[in-house]
């Protein structure tokens, strides 16, 4: 899968006529590809747009306009593009009330590395958490994880021919089973997939 160029991005001054229309694109794109796991836990997958759209926007927000600072927010966000034999996952863990965030994270310690996929008929695929950097401690987790699902050529061909999916999260502290991922939100991971 490509990766995003500085030359594919737009100039400050044209995302900022684009943005209201390119916004409105990735919060429909996004739509088929955000799934809850119970209450408190939110998968969200990216993919090219996704991350092109964060890409715009932190440059914009940083009002970032020379090539060396384009070149670190790629470096920094580029490796959460699929790159064709798997997905990957921005994770959340929402608790509004700041007490009981807390008291949850400190829960939590592990939970990135207890989130899975598992396409019928194969073994369940865990996630690979955080490759960017350690986003826990000894007291607590983080409220935001990266994940990475990498598929085998079995599961994906299997897919391909209709097979199931299933996600979850099997914590002590925290579980959560979708054992039937959308029509919809297979045909957008599929896209994933080369």
């Amino acid at each position: 899968m490509p990766q995003i160029s500085p030359e594919t991005l737009m100039p400050l001054e044209l995302y900022a006529k684009a943005r209201p229309e390119f916004r409105a694109k990735v919060i429909a794109h996004k739509k088929d590809r955000t799934l809850p796991l119970g209450e408190n836990l939110t998968l969200i997958f990216e993919d090219e747009l996704t991350i092109r759209y964060q890409v715009q926007e932190m440059l914009r927000v940083e009002r970032i306009f020379e090539e060396e600072g384009i070149l670190d927010e790629l470096g920094a966000y580029n490796p959460l593009v699929p790159d064709g034999s798997n997905w990957k996952a921005t994770m959340l863990l929402e608790y509004p009330d700041e007490n009981e965030r807390r008291t949850r994270l400190a829960q939590l310690i592990g939970i990135e590395d207890k989130v899975w996929v598992q396409v019928a008929g194969s073994d369940r695929v865990f996630a690979i958490a955080d490759e960017d950097l350690e986003r826990e401690n000894e007291q607590k987790t983080s409220s935001v994880h990266f994940l990475r699902f990498e598929l085998t050529s079995p599961m994906i061909s299997a897919l391909r021919s209709g097979a199931l999916l299933a996600m979850g999260v099997d914590h002590p502290n925290y579980s959560a089973t979708v054992p039937r991922i959308s029509d919809a939100m297979c045909a957008s991971l599929m896209a994933d997939l080369a």
